[in-house]
């Protein structure tokens, strides 16, 4: 899949103007403010009514959200009603819903329960089943480790990289976190001010950075990094 083009003003002002193609698996990163989010709301056909956008892709499938698109939002603790019981947070049948507990780890009394009773982790999950629901061709993960703690961050990518083996869809996963973009991706985009600085093989972009922006991203990366004994 080729983002040919993908062009957003805001008041005449360019706020993004970028390409990349999807082989894969690819990570887009870069800090707060980077045009990130805006990549994403883009292709999810979510930005603001005051924003110009022109898009052109090169595509095998339509991108339908919720069908051939999905979305992993980055907190699970906010994208859930906490009223609602899991079950009812999906259009699929019972009997889906339990296939998809099955292949993410969890067990079908989850269910019945609601939010606030399941663990960051366990959100998590849910919210992939979620994006899972009608066997999507692209997934759309907007940082989601970013509200979780180490062991549950390093759990998520393990199962992403599963399911996508298992699923066979494609990724773009929107993070400023190089050791979780290396756990996941193939290639790497990465992104200042709404343009591309460099792109690549992730590993070798990493192992030997080009740009100052993107060596500055991989050292405060590791500079804060979590390390376990």
């Amino acid at each position: 899949m080729k983002v040919k083009k993908l062009h957003i003003e805001y008041e005449q002002k360019t706020l993004v103007s970028i390409s990349f193609t999807i082989k894969r698996s690819l990570a887009l990163v870069g800090q707060s403010g980077s045009g990130k989010s805006l990549t994403l709301k883009a292709l999810l056909d979510m930005l603001p009514s005051d924003m110009s956008c022109s898009l052109d892709i090169e595509s095998s499938f339509k991108l339908e959200r919720g069908r051939t698109l999905s979305f992993v939002p980055q907190n699970p603790f906010t994208a859930l009603s906490p009223l609602t019981r899991i079950s009812d947070h999906f259009l699929c049948p019972r009997k889906r819903q339990e296939e998809l507990l099955n292949m993410v780890g969890l067990t079908s009394d989850l269910l019945d329960r609601y939010p606030p009773e399941l663990s960051g982790g366990q959100l998590q999950r849910i919210v992939i089943m979620i994006a899972l629901e009608f066997t999507p061709k692209l997934m759309l993960l907007d940082e989601p480790t970013t509200a979780l703690d180490f062991q549950n961050r390093v759990m998520i990518i393990e199962l992403l990289t599963y399911l996508q083996e298992e699923l066979d869809f494609k990724i773009l996963f929107v993070t400023h976190d190089m050791e979780s973009a290396r756990g996941l991706c193939e290639d790497i985009v990465v992104i200042k001010d709404g343009s591309v600085v460099e792109a690549g093989n992730l590993f070798n972009v990493m192992e030997n950075p080009q740009d100052i922006y993107t060596k500055e991203l991989i050292d405060s990366n590791f500079a804060h990094r979590e390390f376990r004994t």
